[in-house]
């Protein structure tokens, strides 16, 4: 297939460009004027911008497994079109990604039903139970790193012996930092809000105390270590310290930590996320994290559940939001358009950043794989969940004005969504 992508502004070696894109076979063929007639499909982009397609290091598909909250073809689907081409899918399954037989069941799926790219991690411990690792030498060729994402490896020998084993085999330590001992059956974030309506919270001693354990066994190993989903201010220059002392440590924040706060939240199960969204302080200190770069990239931990499971309240409900189809639009709603953040800065970090780190190509330059995205930026509309393509519906976001709307998304050259 060949394509011609006409005057767009495109974001190519972290600047805007006006530009016309050729693809062809896949790949990027040319960026910049086309003089010459064009025997391919010819696509007017005039108005529109041209972004990498983004990258997503945390989401969670749910098949093997839990297919009645989503499958690997509705979340990559989901992902196509919020203009994402590239995600890395959480263990959290059932069988947990811990063996290659059962590793197999998911590649399996992701060969059969994706539409975008689709890296998996594998365990770190078997079935993520914190007991023994993982086969990881024998999952360590199919699998983009190792994580036990919703659950914090509590033992300090366990985590020890998987970062050296991970550093062997070259492979990344993905952590869900969480110290159980903690956490005293909150479900919410230890703040103002919970006070006043009595529910239970969750310090983020919880998790800043289990990052700062691992930053010290990252000096031990020198294994590769990125921190998921973080929440806290203390996180944040826990974080920004290692980083000083030259610690092979990245992180990631979700959309949610970056524009709300825990006075925000309604007694819905559309609120209720693991980390919680915590105080204006912690937003704050996420926001100055992405602007000295600390926090390396958005994540948006999209954790899909069936509607009764979310209808339950803050106690009630299960712990997680979808994210794939808001996050752009919100981010460039709120930061961008407020001028927090440069356009420039949001795509590099939900692009480069992540794609740099895992080891994913991306970026619009002659030669490379054509994954990218469309995007008109006038594009005004409400966030309806009823519109999600995703099988999840619940979002914080649910009701609000956004700006920036995916019409198209280009994944190894072809077009996945069309919007």
């Amino acid at each position: 297939m060949s394509i011609l992508l006409k005057g767009a502004k495109v974001y190519t070696d972290n600047a805007f460009v006006n530009a016309d894109i050729i693809i062809e076979n896949g790949s990027i063929v040319s960026v910049g004027e086309v003089v010459s007639s064009f025997a391919g499909e010819v696509i007017d982009c005039s108005g529109k911008y041209i972004f990498p397609g983004f990258v997503d290091v945390h989401v969670h598909f749910r098949e093997p497994g839990f297919s009645y909250k989503e499958t690997i073809k509705s979340g990559s689907m989901a992902a196509a079109k919020g203009g994402y081409t590239s995600v890395c899918t959480m263990p959290n399954l059932n069988p947990t990604p811990d063996s290659k037989e059962n590793l197999r069941l998911q590649l399996d799926l992701i060969e059969k039903d994706a539409v975008i790219n689709v890296y998996p991690f594998g365990t770190i411990t078997k079935g993520e139970k914190g007991e023994e690792l993982s086969d990881l030498e024998d999952i360590s060729n199919d699998v983009i790193g190792f994580s036990d994402d919703g659950r914090g490896v509590q033992s300090d020998e366990m985590m020890l012996s998987a970062m050296k084993k991970a550093k062997e085999l070259g492979k990344i330590i993905s952590a869900h930092c969480e110290v159980n001992d903690l956490l005293f059956g909150g479900y919410i974030h230890d703040g103002e809000y919970a006070k006043i309506n009595g529910h239970k919270g969750i310090c983020s001693e919880s998790e800043w105390k289990q990052i700062a354990r691992d930053i010290e066994l990252c000096k031990e190993t020198g294994v590769s270590y990125h921190v998921c989903h973080i929440s806290a201010k203390e996180s944040v220059e826990i974080i920004r310290k290692a980083k000083a002392d030259v610690v092979d440590i990245t992180c990631e924040t979700g959309p949610h930590y970056l524009v709300m706060n825990d006075m925000m939240l309604k007694d819905e199960g559309r609120f209720k996320m693991n980390p919680p969204i915590r105080s204006e302080a912690d937003r704050v200190a996420l926001l100055d994290g992405i602007h000295d770069g600390t926090v390396d990239m958005i994540a948006t931990d999209h954790a899909p559940h069936s509607a009764e499971e979310k209808s339950k309240g803050l106690a009630g409900s299960n712990m997680g939001i979808t994210g794939l189809e808001t996050s752009f639009p919100i981010m460039y709603t709120k930061l961008v358009r407020e001028n927090i953040v440069s356009l420039e800065k949001l795509i590099y970090i939900m692009s480069i950043s992540p794609a740099k780190r895992f080891g994913i190509e991306s970026g619009i330059t002659s030669g490379k794989k054509a994954d990218l995205c469309v995007f008109d930026l006038d594009s005004e509309y409400v966030i309806n969940p009823d519109d999600f393509v995703s099988m999840g519906k619940a979002t914080p976001f649910e009701g609000e004005k956004v700006y920036g709307k995916c019409i198209m998304t280009i994944c190894n050259g072809q077009i996945v969504y069309k919007g």
